[in-house]
């Protein structure tokens, strides 16, 4: 059983880490601005209040927890976008400051940095959206800086191209820097499944310091 600090429990991805991490027997902090948002209830859930863009809060958080996960992101919608590398820092400051007993940071990254079979990235593409190359470019600041923390134990998992609710098929693959496609070319992992792959990594660590990305 791990201890895991979970912040951002009411988005769309956060509700399936948390729910995903208590059905397998985890004891999990949700770490939200208003826990009176918080519907799910189960005797390994503890709902408290904090701020993940506040280094304090973050390490109040943290303290005695194995593992810090944050589903904090611009998915939620375009007033968000702005918090991304804003938390990405927030996070790394907080948990800095609890040294040795600092645990492992895992955070739901964003899959426009990814490259597609061109050669190129997934932000690159055309057609998209301008506040969707927004969310992209945000997340890929925040990996960049991740990228430069070493005092940390930090895992970033990136979604497939089309991340969307569905169905939990506890299958997944994976890989580091390339888009993941299926065998009809497209790139896609439900939020189910994604939080299965997050909560493997807590498990079972393979990608401590590093990106990875899932799809079916």
């Amino acid at each position: 059983m791990a201890k895991i600090a979970l912040f951002g429990a009411n988005g769309n991805i956060g509700q399936r880490i948390l729910r995903e991490a208590l059905d397998r027997g985890h004891q999990v902090t949700a770490v939200v601005r208003d826990p009176a948002k918080v519907t799910e209830t189960h005797p390994a859930l503890t709902v408290t209040t904090g701020d993940v863009l506040d280094p304090a809060s973050v390490a109040k958080a943290a303290e005695g927890q194995d593992v810090v996960v944050s589903a904090v992101g611009g998915g939620d919608g375009p007033g968000h976008i702005a918090t991304i590398k804003p938390a990405a820092e927030a996070l790394v400051a907080g948990v800095r400051t609890l040294g040795d007993a600092a645990p492992r940071v895992i955070t739901v990254g964003g899959a426009g940095s990814l490259r597609t079979p061109d050669g190129k990235q997934v932000w690159d593409g055309e057609g998209i959206p301008e506040f969707l190359l927004q969310i992209m470019h945000a997340h890929g600041d925040a990996l960049d800086f991740y990228r430069t923390v070493s005092d940390v134990r930090w895992t970033n998992i990136s979604p497939a191209g089309l991340i969307e609710a569905g169905e939990r098929s506890g299958t997944y693959r994976t890989a580091l820097e390339d888009l993941v496609l299926n065998a009809e070319g497209k790139s896609r992992i439900s939020m189910e499944d994604y939080a299965v792959a997050l909560v493997d990594e807590i498990e079972k660590p393979q990608h401590v310091g590093e990106r990875f990305t899932v799809g079916d």
